[in-house]
């Protein structure tokens, strides 16, 4: 194990800041009508910014000066408006950005959402649930953050800078010569700073999206890790990872944080080189008051939006980081189910032929395994713990394809049907049941949404598990948590018949359903089993054997190959 803050390996760079921001702009540019009223009031507020210290410069030459009071309120009332204009484009801007804004975000998350359910399996079995969690929230908001202020910042500091630029060559060409030797400083300095911001930005994100999921991990096996009593190794991980987080975030900060210390420098430093240079000027009756005044406010403005620019560099680097983390899941390739193939009605023949499969190239997990299960037919899967039995299941439910061979149903190779529209004939009954924070009637209506609450309650009936749900609190209405504390585990099983009952599949599979029950709640189970079983085609992988007695077909496997199929006293009488 490392020690924390040891992580020596190669930063992270940011791939492509300018494709990241082209696919930003794809999804702002739906919301173009409002967005270029919003650059019409960011215009507008730039050149009321730029006017008022202008109005002010010539109030003092034309009027203050020569003490012409009636012309002084006349300016003054024209730098009222002026003002009131600034305030009400940049109240318009912010808040019609800020809608812009959150519809884009909103559009990202749900376009980064369905994505995920359309990824395969596979994706997911080497990716951490907690990292995955954290792009679809902190990479979402680094990026949200960035939008409502980032853009407008942007395009106001620019149009600041140049109209700055050309009201004062028009004023004094001389001090605005003075005034521009500081931007290669500024430049100079922002290069240095921002070639080692970005990277560590990127780690941010990185070891932010590895704590997560090391704590959604830790949290969801709590007790695991209490039986085993490892709750220091897990704190002592836990502090490895924060520190490097703590780490990566101090030095993307500490370094980003200089760029607004040295813009303040060299903009105090401008500022005292204007005056003192303006001063001589005016002695020697080269420039008036009212403009050395002008050119002084406009220096403040040339260099604030430098700093401005600045600081939201920083901020779109870690948006842009977070914004590439979110458009690799995107980028990433969909499950190819067919989701464009036939309609089939699944009648409930199912035939392997010849099928081989591996989960990491090179390792086989199932070769050559071909068997025929005719309608409504029982066909019990067992053999030792790896034998491929899961697999098989994991392919008829098209999670996974076929590396060679052909899975049909009724006939039809599997490929050229809608893996959902597949799995929606389907009827699942776990080892592990799922269950969700919602009441017990809608975690039974998850089998079939549009199902009635009578139709609901039908099914927990047939499933034996009317009579413990109307002795909870509030019966059907219970509200559930997540991983369904407060019943157990063979009440958990009986909801989770009673979802796979209303469903009303044509293909059922049970995968150890009855394992870790006793053996009363078991007797309920298997009764529950059996009506939903009657007319299905049902696959069951079993290790007690008398959960496989009456099944019309055994098939035993062993290293991914079958060794034995036949009926349970076929294959007990020739293997025992």
């Amino acid at each position: 194990m490392k020690h924390p803050g040891t992580n020596k390996g190669p930063k992270p760079k940011i791939q492509n800041l300018p494709k990241t921001l082209k696919r930003l702009g794809r999804y702002l540019i739906k919301r173009k009508e409002k967005l270029v009223w919003t650059m019409i009031m960011v215009l507008l507020s730039s050149v009321f910014a730029l006017a008022g210290p202008f109005l002010i410069g010539e109030a003092i030459d034309d009027f203050i000066v020569t003490e012409n009071k009636k012309g002084l309120l006349f300016l003054l009332g024209g730098l009222a408006i002026v003002y009131i204009g600034h305030s009400l484009t940049l109240f318009l801007q912010n808040y019609w950005m800020a809608n812009i804004a959150q519809k884009t975000i909103y559009e990202l998350r749900t376009d980064l959402f369905r994505h995920f359910h359309k990824l395969p399996i596979s994706f997911f079995d080497k990716r951490r649930h907690g990292e995955l969690m954290s792009r679809v929230t902190n990479d979402i908001d680094n990026i949200s953050s960035t939008l409502n202020s980032s853009i407008i910042q942007v395009a106001s500091g620019l149009l600041t800078l140049g109209g700055s630029v050309v009201v004062m060559l028009y004023l004094s060409p001389l001090l605005t010569v003075v005034t521009l030797l500081i931007i290669p400083l500024m430049f100079g300095g922002m290069k240095w700073i921002t070639s080692r911001t970005g990277p560590r930005f990127k780690e941010q994100q990185r070891h932010l999206g590895d704590l997560n999921g090391f704590i959604e991990e830790a949290i969801s096996s709590r007790h695991i890790v209490k039986m085993f009593s490892r709750e220091d190794q897990i704190m002592n991980e836990f502090m490895e990872k924060n520190e490097q987080l703590r780490e990566a975030g101090y030095l993307a900060q500490a370094y980003s944080g200089f760029i607004p210390k040295l813009m303040n420098l060299l903009n105090n430093a401008g500022f005292a080189v204007i005056a003192l240079s303006g001063g001589v000027l005016a002695l020697n009756g080269q420039a008036s008051v009212g403009t050395i005044v002008i050119f002084t406010e406009y220096a403040r403005q040339f260099t604030r939006p430098l700093n401005d620019l600045a600081n939201q560099y920083n901020t779109m680097l870690s948006a842009v980081a977070g914004a590439e983390r979110v458009f690799d899941i995107l980028d990433t390739k969909k499950a190819a189910e067919g989701e464009n193939g036939k309609h089939h009605v699944v009648l409930g023949e199912v035939a392997f032929q010849n099928v081989s499969f591996s989960y990491e190239k090179g390792k086989k997990t199932l070769a050559g395994v071909s068997f025929h299960a005719s309608r409504g037919e029982t066909i019990a899967l067992i053999g030792p713990t790896g034998s491929g039995k899961t697999t098989i299941i994991n392919l008829l439910s098209r999670f996974y394809e076929p590396d060679s061979g052909a899975i049909l149903f009724d006939g039809v190779n599997s490929k050229s049907v809608s893996g959902p529209l597949l799995r929606s004939q389907m009827g699942f009954v776990l080892q592990d049941s799922v269950l969700f924070e919602e009441t017990v009637l809608e975690n039974i209506r998850y089998g079939r949404l549009d199902a009635s609450d009578e139709e609901a309650v039908e099914a927990a009936r047939l499933a034996n598990a009317h009579s413990f749900i109307i002795k909870l609190p509030n019966g059907y209405k219970t509200k559930l948590s997540q991983d369904g504390s407060g019943i157990s585990q063979g009440q958990r099983q009986l909801i989770s018949i009673a979802r796979a009952i209303l469903a009303n599949p044509a293909i059922l599979i049970l995968d150890e359903a009855t394992s870790n029950i006793d053996t009363i709640t078991e007797l309920h189970i298997q009764e529950a089993l059996g009506r939903l079983m009657q007319g299905r085609t049902s696959f069951v992988i079993a290790h007690r054997l008398n959960t496989i007695r009456d099944a019309d077909q055994v098939i035993r496997l062993q290293n991914g190959e079958i060794d034995a199929i036949g009926t349970y006293e076929e294959i007990i009488e020739q293997h025992g």
